[in-house]
């Protein structure tokens, strides 16, 4: 951004709480027009702001009872409109949950006997003990009845005061995010699909019992849970899902269906009013949003505000669509578990789309299959993802519990969709079972789905290949059971981003079946803001860090606010049958008062070789500390030896990976890490460490060796003594 557009806001007074937000918001590329925009915006959402706050004090932003149906359904009687929610055959929701009630749990126990079984437990416990897992926390039991405005980890309460008054970082531990997951309510969506396999109306029950008690202890407008649309749209169409399932239930009388319309129709309401929308950018938040909107326009069709939330929904849903998919297919919010949220939320919105015959074009659908191609190729031989930015183990419609880490089975779905084997032969290899399917297909796609997904035939061993996505900074060298990721990417959002990481230039290895260097992860937002920099910074990262900086500035107050001093970019690629070979570089150190440091990595890939040789280049001028870090996976077991070489194993041995370095005479240290696989959940690991007092220019280099169980280290290392040669 020109100093000019920042020099444009400084003659407002520093006191204002919208003009520092202002500010904070210009960084990255951003034009007067958007600036001038985004300022007329913001200012008309504070008028909204007030406007809003005035009927939620006087209780008149939930629609009046009855609700506030459709001229035809307004005339019919309770009785007549709940026969019609009963009997009704259009709109479709998702095909599975479409199927005869007596189809689908036969399906569902002869496809999935051990999921069935789990499920049927699942649900047991959030009957009888109110327990459910919660992200990467396990089962946690929420109190009967259940305090929906609690943080469950802390015990703090979130006060039910006017929504935009929420203060969502309050340093006292709690942590807004595990709140919203709760209330997200995604263990109905557990509870209708027992329900569907059981017929049990003790689950129905729990249903409308819990619904009920969330509507009186959150008021529209009132509290946490309605601070931010995504969550409200998030919820709303994990409520819709559940309803669905229950709808034919004799426990859903009257009264309830009442509840739940004038529910679903001020959440749709809410969301309209406070769209999460920006001219300077728009992120997985917005949309949300108007995904929510979508599916709340496309399945209630019965609502008087439906036609305008499915036209609009659908509109920009398209329209973010071609803002926030790179022209590689990956998310632009450099973030691969953002990429899967992102993923979900386009997927199921046009299966339902195309389930309900709204065209949408071709090129949209390409954009998609692009996407799912991106995360074919980011996949490690284990099935697993690498964990790039951040993670919050975020989730649209989540039909099976999945760590933040499994993406595969959204390839399950695509490949039924888009008739792909290479993307079904990578689920299969992951899985180890050719008879593994995800349950996501079952639900989203129906029995002519699960069909057509298993017709598939199979792909060549080799489905994955090394492959460059120049857009997102990712490049993925692989060849059999080896796999290196090299990370190019910004911050994110052009430059904008929140969910970016200081990892320019890292880099995930996995071999022989194991990850053994991998990316930290998450761990959490602004319930521990330390632990939160602490994991997105450059010490967490297998990359360079010079002098104790930071390659992107980031603010110690601030949990979703990163610089994009780097600017990594990739200068060269190429890939052949025998090699492959990347060269990036970040420009994060020139800023530095020590003297300024240009960072240049280059990784070769010696394929006949089984082996990488990683090259960095510091130049400049003055001394200064390096420290290169190689950040181990968790499971693993990490030593250095007597002659410097650092080994890293899997548990069982099976796994090596030898790390030596060809120019440095310094011996290594190893440092405790810790790494996180979901949000919330951290194991500790450790990372290799050279820490290097030169003068720019340095130039260092490592040979990165798997030994795989059964294979001589001697033969593997003869390779790394001609390479010094």
């Amino acid at each position: 951004m020109s100093d000019e557009i920042r020099q444009m806001f400084s003659f407002i007074p520093h006191p204002s709480s919208l003009i520092r937000k202002l500010r904070r918001a210009l960084r990255g590329d951003v034009t007067w027009r958007e600036a001038l925009l985004e300022a007329c915006r913001r200012g008309g959402a504070a008028v909204a702001g007030r406007r809003e706050r005035a009927l939620v004090a006087r209780g008149e932003v939930t629609p009046a009872r009855p609700v506030s149906l459709r001229a035809e359904f307004a005339r019919m009687s309770a009785s007549e409109l709940l026969a019609h929610f009963r009997t009704r055959e259009r709109p479709v929701f998702l095909h599975g949950f479409e199927l005869p009630s007596d189809e689908l749990a036969r399906t569902q126990r002869a496809e999935f006997p051990e999921a069935t079984e789990q499920l049927i437990e699942s649900a047991r416990r959030i009957v009888e003990e109110h327990a459910w897992p919660l992200l990467g926390y396990g089962v946690r039991s929420f109190g009967s009845p259940v305090d929906w405005l609690r943080d469950p980890l802390s015990g703090s309460e979130w006060p039910p005061v006017y929504h935009r008054d929420v203060k969502i970082q309050r340093g006292d531990g709690s942590d807004v995010r595990v709140l919203w997951e709760l209330n997200r309510l995604s263990h109905l969506v557990t509870l209708g699909r027992a329900y569907a396999v059981t017929g049990d109306e003790q689950l129905a029950e729990e249903f409308f019992s819990q619904v009920e008690s969330w509507r009186v202890q959150n008021p529209v407008g009132r509290g946490a849970n309605w601070t931010c649309a995504m969550e409200a749209a998030l919820r709303a169409t994990n409520l819709l899902a559940a309803f669905r399932l229950f709808r034919r239930s004799p426990r859903l009388t009257e009264t309830r269906l009442s509840a739940l319309l004038e529910l679903f129709d001020a959440h749709g309401a809410h969301i309209r009013r406070n769209l999460e929308f920006s001219y300077l950018v728009t992120s997985n938040h917005y949309l949300s949003d108007v995904v929510g909107l979508l599916w709340l326009g496309v399945c209630l069709p019965e609502l008087e505000a439906a036609r305008g939330w499915r036209e609009f929904g659908l509109r920009e849903m398209l329209r973010e669509m071609d803002k926030q998919v790179l022209a590689d297919g990956a998310d632009a919010e450099a973030s691969t578990g953002y990429h899967r949220l992102v993923t979900e939320l386009f997927l199921y919105s046009f299966l339902l789309c195309r389930a309900n015959r709204i065209e949408i074009d071709e090129r949209h659908w390409q954009t998609l299959r692009a996407m799912l191609e991106y995360v074919n190729s980011y996949l490690r031989p284990d099935g697993r993802a690498p964990l790039i930015g951040d993670t919050d183990s975020g989730r649209f419609l989540p039909i099976a519990r999945r760590a933040a880490d499994e993406h595969a089975y959204l390839l399950a779905v695509g490949a039924a969709v888009f008739r792909e084997p290479r993307w079904k032969a990578t689920v299969v290899a992951a899985a180890r079972d050719e008879s593994a399917t995800p349950e996501e297909v079952l639900w989203l796609l129906g029995v002519e789905g699960l069909e057509a997904y298993r017709a598939l035939e199979d792909a060549e061993e080799a489905s994955v290949s090394s492959r460059a996505f120049p857009d997102a900074g990712t490049y993925v060298m692989r060849a059999s059971d080896l796999y290196l990721l090299f990370n190019a990417s910004g911050a994110g959002l052009g430059g904008r981003g929140s969910h970016g990481h200081n990892d320019a230039l890292s880099i995930e290895v996995s071999a022989c079946g194991a990850s053994l260097i991998s990316d930290a992860g998450t761990y959490v937002y602004t319930g521990d803001l330390a632990a939160r920099h602490l994991f997105r910074s450059t010490a967490y990262h297998s990359t360079v860090e010079v002098d104790g900086e930071e390659q992107n500035t980031t603010d110690a107050r601030a949990p979703f606010v990163i610089g994009d001093e780097a600017r990594a970019r990739a200068v060269g690629w190429e890939s052949t049958k025998t090699r492959d070979r990347v060269e990036a570089a970040h420009e994060g150190y020139l800023r530095l008062a020590s003297g300024a440091v240009a960072h240049r990595r280059v990784v070769t890939f010696d394929k006949p070789g089984r082996l990488w040789l990683v090259e960095d280049v510091l130049t400049g001028a003055g001394a200064h500390t390096f420290r290169f870090f190689f950040h181990f996976a968790p499971g693993t077991r990490a030593s250095v030896r007597a002659d410097g070489i650092v080994e890293v194993c899997d548990k069982m041995a099976h796994a090596c990976l030898l790390l030596v370095a060809l120019d440095v005479r310094e011996r290594p240290t190893l440092e405790a890490r810790w790494s996180s696989r979901d949000y919330g959940e951290r194991t500790e690991t450790r990372a290799a460490c050279w820490t290097l007092r030169r003068s720019a220019p340095l130039r260092a280099r490592w040979a990165l060796v798997p030994v795989c169980a059964g294979e001589d280290e001697r033969a593997r290392l003869s390779r790394v003594e001609n390479l010094q040669a």
